[in-house]
């Protein structure tokens, strides 16, 4: 047998793949399309304290190698969250990891009180990507300072597991990493969608209604590579690695450069059971190359100038 576990935080994983936030519904709505007790974790989509319908139409598009989306985190609230969503998981034989955002710091400890001591809830992923009303607007994951006093704060709220949400739309991602670590995450996730646009050139017009969306998909994959591979080198938590995994060999890319274990988000809506079809990968990897646990390929980048054989003595 392949060991594929894997441990984030208090949380132990069957195996590091992961459905991410946004692209897998509240939990159980891929249930006709694949297997979910066999996925790692789930995350479900983005809770807030009320409910909010989310930005105009149109909202979301596909572009070459990728798609652009500015959603503006529909969702049900918490209250209806709690009552009607968290129920429908009780059967599911996986982590679930429930991702919040607010737009105060209160507001997000707010809302990881309510949840927090539900059985079903394993887990808090934190967007910080969102706008920070006190602020004059600037999203809470650009600033350290206010990164670590939001992460304060849900500390404060939970003894769960905590995994950070980081935007790359930044200057340095790992200033915010470090600040979010600063402030108590157990667990960074990375990365968020990049900011794109797209115009529709017979009327001259963007083809979203808020012009500008997040872009996601294969586009970003190397962009995310780099960014992970910049953070494992500077943080002493486990890593999330993010952005574009079509394939199992998209996801031990990110493994190799140091993640712990990946999210899988575009994908989910061109391949529905494209996670498991990646877990499956990553085991007939494992069995070919003679690897009897996955963990032995985590952080496994032979970098220019480092000998193969030192490299795996070390």
């Amino acid at each position: 047998m392949i060991d594929l576990s894997v441990k984030i935080g208090s949380l132990q994983l069957k195996n590091p793949v992961i459905t991410a936030s946004g692209t897998f519904g509240y939990g159980v709505e891929y249930k006709e399309y694949l297997e979910i007790d066999r996925l790692g974790a789930i995350v479900t989509k983005t809770v807030t304290l009320k409910p909010r319908e989310g930005n105009p139409m149109p909202r979301s598009l596909e572009t070459p190698c990728g798609m652009l989306n500015s959603i503006g985190l529909a969702n049900v609230g918490v209250d209806r969250f709690i009552k009607e969503k968290l129920p429908e998981l009780d059967e599911l034989d996986t982590a679930v990891i429930v991702n919040v955002a607010g737009s105060t710091i209160e507001e997000y400890g707010e809302v990881v009180e309510r949840v927090q001591h539900h059985p079903r809830v394993d887990g808090i992923e934190v967007n910080i990507s969102c706008p920070n009303v006190k602020r004059g607007g600037i999203a809470f994951g650009t600033d350290p300072e206010i990164t670590e006093q939001v992460i304060s704060c849900v500390r404060k709220a939970t003894d769960k597991t905590i995994i950070v949400k980081l935007t790359p739309n930044v200057t340095d991602i790992t200033e915010i990493a470090l600040a979010a670590v600063r402030g108590g995450a157990d667990c960074l996730s990375l990365i968020n969608t990049l900011i794109g646009m797209s115009v529709d050139i017979e009327k001259r017009a963007p083809m979203l209604a808020r012009i500008v969306g997040g872009l996601s998909g294969p586009a970003i994959r190397p962009i995310a590579l780099a960014k992970v591979y910049e953070v494992v080198k500077r943080v002493n938590v486990p890593v999330l690695g993010i952005g574009g995994i079509m394939n199992w060999r998209d996801a031990l890319e990110f493994l190799i450069v140091g993640a712990t274990a990946v999210q899988v988000g575009t994908l989910n809506f061109v391949q529905p059971d494209g996670a498991v079809r990646i877990i499956d990968g990553l085991e007939q990897f494992c069995r070919r190359e003679r690897i009897d646990d996955i963990k032995d390929l985590i952080g496994s980048l032979v970098e220019p100038g480092v000998n193969q054989s030192s490299h795996k003595e070390g």
